[in-house]
């Protein structure tokens, strides 16, 4: 079962599409403002610009630099890597319920780093890149493997429940782990939950170069994907060789999924959300979808951070926690419709 094809690009073309991109990246802007300037201390736009222009030292360009800073960053970096890894995943297996999240991967990625935190006493940067990694990886091929356990019965639902089943599985494995290694779980109880409080400038850049690699080589696939998503019979008579591209894909979708994890957390429903979004606004063509899910997923996960940090300003509250209270709605109705046949 492939993804819905009907449809060209948003009427108008493609200097439509470029004036939409435009206007949603002029809101990742405003966003990404509104999350330095927001805070148990309110700073005003005019001091955020001093103190990254212009950095003094004093209370409040220390509170921006060290703290909100990193905290948008990541907001950013994770919801580009997410949203686009969920595209690409929606692509090459036909299945418009697939997600980093809803397959695994996530789960898979964020076990890896408890382990691993558990095991070094909470270290930090490089070892949860390739942690996250190995664990994104390892998830991806025992899902695909079970799934192909179902192919025969129903193919995209079958990726769904073994994704399911490995995701709960294990959530269920890492809490064991936390439970029984209280220091673990004290330094990542947020983290768990999907979280970009307490980001390090170091750990934003450590993971940028990762991410940016992702999303470039994610981008130079879009003309690929958009034939993959046609069907494994479509994409061999266009020339083109399924087996090749899904497996370069599903590398991206590890190392978009992997890095983001290792960043903020699990933070779940991005890859889902948004690009189904996407696809309702400019049509099927991936070259043009993958942009938007990049811009798109940062906008998502920087403003549900600044919701979250508005109704409680003293708190560290999950972004995580904020968007499964709009991605569960979602996927209930995405669901429904898919079962009948609509969506």
């Amino acid at each position: 079962m492939s993804v819905p094809m009907s449809g060209k690009l948003v009427p108008g073309g493609r200097p439509r599409a470029g004036l939409m991109l435009g206007l949603l990246t002029g809101l990742l802007a405003a966003s990404c403002l509104l999350s330095l300037c927001l805070g148990a201390r309110g700073i005003g736009p005019g001091t955020v610009f001093d103190a990254l222009l212009r950095f003094d030292g004093s209370r409040e360009h220390l509170l921006v630099v060290t703290l909100r800073l990193p905290r948008m960053l990541a907001a950013v970096l994770a919801g580009s890597a997410l949203a686009v890894s969920g595209a690409i995943m929606q692509a090459v297996t036909g299945n418009p319920l697939a997600s980093p999240g809803l397959l695994g991967i996530n789960a898979g990625a964020a076990f890896a780093v408890v382990v691993v935190m558990t095991l070094t006493g909470g270290a930090s940067g490089v070892p949860f890149l390739w942690a996250a990694f190995a664990g994104a990886g390892a998830a991806a091929v025992t899902v695909y493997l079970l799934g192909a356990v179902f192919s025969s019965v129903h193919a995209a639902l079958g990726l769904v429940l073994s994704g399911a089943a490995i995701a709960t599985f294990l959530t269920s494995l890492t809490s064991a782990v936390l439970i029984f290694d209280q220091s673990t779980l004290d330094a990542v109880r947020l983290w768990t939950a999907g979280s970009v409080s307490g980001r390090t400038l170091a750990e934003a850049l450590g993971a940028a170069p990762y991410i940016g690699l992702g999303l470039c080589l994610a981008f130079l696939l879009g003309r690929h994907l958009t034939v993959l998503s046609l069907g494994a019979d479509a994409a061999r008579a266009l020339g083109q060789s399924p087996v090749f591209w899904r497996g370069a894909a599903i590398l991206i979708v590890i190392l978009l999924a992997g890095s983001a994890v290792a960043l903020a957390g699990p933070i779940g429903f991005v890859g889902l959300i948004v690009p189904h979004i996407v696809r309702m606004l400019i049509g099927v063509d991936y070259r043009w979808i993958l942009p938007f899910c990049a811009v798109g997923g940062a906008l998502l996960v920087v403003a549900a951070d600044c919701l979250g940090r508005s109704l409680l300003a003293n708190q560290s509250f999950p972004v995580g926690v904020t968007i499964a209270l709009i991605g569960a709605p979602f996927f209930i109705w995405l669901a429904h419709n898919r079962l009948r046949g609509t969506a």
